[in-house]
């Protein structure tokens, strides 16, 4: 057979072959390029994850979180807002905030809880009431003890403290560490100093102090503007500062026990003693006339612009106060740097000559998580990253302080905060709430001035004298049903015999108001419960 060649086949299988080895050569140059640019994603990728183990993921999708927290100022940080922002990038959260007038904040809390329209976690400002203990034991808040030994800070929550915050030996959200000694009485030192007076150390001192306030022009205008002490309509843990009062005069804390049996401290004498010297200042107008319903977020501002001298509270707010009277002098360029214009003491001695201070719990309230908003546990262990996470030195020092460099500088170490108030408040001020401190405060720490120093040695001194409720721990069914009630009976009546409204026998017939409507089972529950403690 004779073969016919087709040359022009031939030339075509040639350039398809050609044309092919091209394209296959083309790849290979086009896969290693590929494959170089693929790499360098990658290594990015994997940089981008080992810093995301130690500040945050930019794959992984931000945790929506809502905050119902206590504010004390009418200023407040916004969604968004620098710290807050800065918060978000470090935690990759998206954070909104529900802030609530602290004076109000039992009443919203009560309001949302019967709502069923909760946030993700929300302040609790007394564990003990009996709307909170009713919803932890109907299941309507996770129980998050087990979960705490696999968080290293949360981990180092104190035993003493985890049992005075606990319901029925459980534990329902997580505790805000305080100085268990915190509580005292903070004035105006160079008032005192200028009427020539010292520091109180009686009652009668105290007493002295308040009426020279109001009679002797302590700041030297001329005028008959000022007061004594300020009070504000607060009726939470301190009572606002009637609660440390009370101790001066030997009544109990909440509870005293009399033959083995507990009893409430309203049915003491020395109750009504403290009542009446309430009273006395009320009618000889050394602490404010609008006291029962002066909203706590005002609370410092009488002492700042030098209206009123005196405030029982927490000491440490003495050095918040120094600062701001600072910062107010400074812009009308009357401020002396190195002197202090606030001065702090644990308490005056009780009519026994002896010294009586309120603790605190170890704790100011705690940062519950509901169930109805965070519905799984994969959910609730990204929410206890989250608060475990705020115990870092880092963001202890920002909820606290705010950014370097924006709201404070750092000098020799410490904290200079800056000197404008408005920028505090509306950034930073109020963002700590929702701190646990737990197991501590790491915080960079302010100067450590004279006065700083002292209300240290203060707290620690306070810790031997304080008088604690033997019934701290005893959660009752009677109080869970009708706690809200009976408080109210007692603080109503509180309040109308200081206003004058009653006399000592409408005081009494309110006492026993509280007995007919649930105190008399009370007391008998309390007391068969303190019976098992063996105490």
């Amino acid at each position: 057979m004779k073969i016919v060649r087709n040359e022009g086949s031939i030339h075509l299988k040639r350039w398809l072959f050609m044309l092919l080895a091209a394209i296959m050569i083309l790849s290979v140059f086009t896969g290693c390029a590929g494959n170089k640019e693929n790499n360098a994603a990658g290594q990015k990728e994997s940089a981008s994850s080992e810093g995301n183990a130690s500040g945050g993921t930019e794959a992984a999708e931000p945790l929506d979180l809502t905050l119902m927290l206590p504010i004390f100022k009418t200023n407040y940080p916004k969604d968004g807002s620098p710290v807050a922002a800065k918060l978000e990038e470090l935690t990759n959260t998206k954070i909104h905030f529900e802030w609530v007038p602290n004076a109000s904040y039992t009443d919203k809390f009560n309001i949302t809880l019967a709502s069923g329209k909760l946030p993700d976690i929300i302040y609790v400002g007394d564990v003990k009431a009996s709307s909170f203990v009713n919803a932890a034991r109907s299941g309507a808040f996770w129980e998050v003890g087990p979960y705490l030994k696999d968080y290293p800070n949360l981990g180092g929550a104190k035993e003493v403290i985890l049992n005075n915050s606990a319901i029925d030996g459980k534990n329902y959200g997580i505790y805000r560490g305080r100085a268990l000694g915190r509580n005292g009485v903070v004035f105006r030192k160079d008032w005192l100093e200028k009427l020539g007076l010292e520091a109180p150390q009686t009652v009668d001192d105290f007493y002295n102090m308040l009426k020279a306030f109001k009679e002797q022009d302590p700041d030297g205008n001329g005028q008959a503007d000022t007061y004594g002490m300020v009070l504000v309509k607060w009726t939470g843990g301190w009572a606002s500062g009637f609660d440390t009062i009370k101790l001066w005069f030997g009544s109990p804390n909440k509870w005293g026990v009399q033959d083995g049996k507990l009893v409430p401290e309203h049915e003491y004498p020395q109750y009504l003693e403290a009542l009446k010297f309430m009273k006395k200042l009320y009618d000889e107008q050394l602490i404010n006339s609008d006291f029962a319903v002066m909203d706590s977020s005002k609370w410092n501002d009488p002492v700042v612009n030098n209206k009123a001298g005196v405030i029982v509270d927490v000491v440490d707010n003495g050095a918040r106060l120094d600062d701001k009277i600072h910062a107010a002098l400074q812009k009308e360029g009357k401020d002396e740097p190195d002197r202090h214009y606030m001065d702090v003491i644990g308490g005056v001695t009780g009519t026994d000559g002896a010294l009586h201070t309120l603790p605190t719990s170890g704790f100011s309230g705690m940062l519950a998580i509901p169930k109805s908003s965070v519905k799984t546990e994969e959910e609730l262990k990204q929410v206890l990253t989250f608060l475990d996470r705020l115990n870092e030195e880092d963001l202890q020092t920002m909820l606290n302080y705010g950014i370097e460099g924006v709201h404070y500088n750092l000098v020799d170490g410490y904290i200079e905060r800056s000197g404008d108030t408005v920028l505090l408040e509306s950034e930073v001020e109020g963002l700590n709430q929702m701190l646990p401190f737990i197991p501590e405060d790491k915080a960079k720490l302010v100067k450590q001035t004279a006065l700083r120093l002292k209300q240290t040695e203060v707290q620690k001194a306070n810790e031997a004298t304080i008088v604690t409720n033997p019934a701290e721990a005893l959660i009752s069914a009677v109080y869970t049903q009708k706690g809200s009630q009976l408080d109210n009976v007692i603080n109503d009546a509180r309040i109308k015999f200081i206003v004058g409204q009653i006399d000592e026998a409408g005081l009494k017939s309110a006492f026993e108001v509280w007995r007919k409507t649930g105190g008399d089972e009370l007391v008998n529950e309390m007391n068969e419960l303190y019976s098992k403690t063996g105490k």
